[in-house]
């Protein structure tokens, strides 16, 4: 079985310093025990509500299998 992190380009990061803009990536989510990135895409949705909710683009995410 495999395991995936998912990154997105999407929404903000605030540092401690208010004042201070951030341009970084945001860490979505950890999938672990799928077969594939397709499977862990699906799987990564059902268990986090909040993603569609919040109104990420999933077509935007990026995914990284883990080793």
């Amino acid at each position: 079985m495999k395991k995936y992190i998912f990154i997105t380009k999407e929404g903000n990061t605030i540092a401690p310093n208010e004042n201070v803009e951030i341009n970084n990536l945001q860490v979505i989510g950890i999938v672990e025990n799928v077969e594939n990135e397709d499977a862990a895409l699906i799987k990564l949705l059902k268990e986090n509500l909040w993603i569609i909710d919040a109104e990420f683009n999933v077509a935007e995410f990026i995914a990284y299998e883990i080793l």
